[in-house]
């Protein structure tokens, strides 16, 4: 289970049950560190926030009591970084977190309008890193588009370009191919922002997976793709794992209640033999995500319809106008138990 079920009594004195996830994932469904960082804190500091069910609409609690690790998900996660803020708040408090970090380049053909200028998230990137340690930022080319204006190789000379800038402060690329028919919010999205995007064949995958691979040799990276069927591994390019328990044994595995949350056992070394040995006794893997999703099990807390950056693609915004009015909501109710000022 990702999470224990325990009470919490909410602002209004109100006892409700809620979910108390070991894992937090902030989030999918929208850019939590980029325009909600200062309500996470709070709702943190509270102990516990709000999440309606985008499928039922039914309202739910997530209690911060036995949180010991969370993901960020972000392209503009620079606000975790101000003083006394995010960051600051779990060092003091003893959890864990790593950021999934969206840095692509689609500057020109301005599909990320909302986004900082190129060289500022490049530059944020460095920060975090500085911050938290190499490892625990992880660079995402996501998703990689074709349209009229984007070919194969522009996107191979964007790849280049951050991927050169990011050596020695990432050990992984993760990158995903639009598939844009799949999920019809992205492609109404794209027709409604008259986008003339091109689905991937193939051939197209093999040949970016291949250049790719190619200027790995200069960077050394891991390199993975985020959901994608397609099996790249003749070109040294792995399936991920986003919410990544390998990850979390590397980097965490002082925590001892993660560790057996996990189901890992740590045994280890000595003054002969320093070296610790890991054992997993248990397959994590999320069985709610997506069939070719390696993640494992975590409780996201975002909301879709609440992204301002407005990318052209987006997936997780129905609309420019409806995400624009949540976030005025939250504007007015900042503090709010929900995303959305309620």
């Amino acid at each position: 289970m990702a999470s224990d079920k325990i009470q919490v009594t909410r602002e209004n004195g109100e006892v409700v049950d809620a979910q108390a996830p070991i894992i937090v994932s902030a989030s999918r469904s929208t850019d939590i560190p980029a325009f909600y960082a200062d309500w996470f804190l709070h709702r943190l500091k509270v102990g516990y926030s709000a999440w309606t069910n985008p499928f039922n609409g039914v309202r739910s609690y997530v209690a911060y009591d036995k949180t010991r690790l969370i993901v960020f998900w972000s392209k503009n996660p620079r606000p975790l970084l101000n003083k006394g803020g995010c960051l600051d708040y779990l060092t003091e408090k003893g959890i864990n977190c790593y950021i999934q970090y969206t840095l692509n380049d689609y500057v020109t053909e301005k599909l990320e309008r909302g986004v900082p200028p190129l060289q500022d998230r490049i530059d944020t990137f460095k920060r975090l890193v500085d911050r938290l340690g190499f490892g625990r930022v992880i660079w995402r080319f996501d998703p990689m588009i074709l349209t009229d204006s984007i070919t194969t190789d522009d996107l191979l000379a964007k790849s280049q370009y951050i991927g050169d800038q990011l050596k020695g402060y990432t050990e992984k690329m993760v990158f995903s191919y639009a598939d844009i028919r799949t999920y019809r919010k992205v492609q109404s999205n794209l027709e409604k922002n008259a986008i003339k995007f091109r689905e991937f064949e193939e051939a197209d995958m093999h040949y970016i997976a291949k250049n790719l691979a190619a200027l790995n040799s200069n960077w050394g990276y891991t390199l993975a793709t985020c959901g994608e069927r397609i099996d790249l591994e003749q070109y040294g390019i792995e399936h991920n794992k986003c919410v990544d328990d390998d990850l979390m044994i590397k980097y965490f595995s002082e925590d001892e209640r993660l560790m057996e949350f996990l189901g890992v056992e740590v045994i280890r070394g000595d003054l002969f033999n320093p070296q610790s040995t890991i054992i997993k006794r248990k397959k994590n893997k999320d069985k709610g995500q997506r069939a070719f999703c390696g993640c494992i099990v975590s409780k996201d807390i975002g909301e879709y319809n609440t992204c301002p950056h407005l990318c052209e693609y987006c997936y997780a915004n129905t609309s420019k106008e409806t995400a624009l009015k949540n976030w005025q909501r939250h504007k007015e109710n900042p503090n709010a138990e929900t995303i959305i000022g309620k």
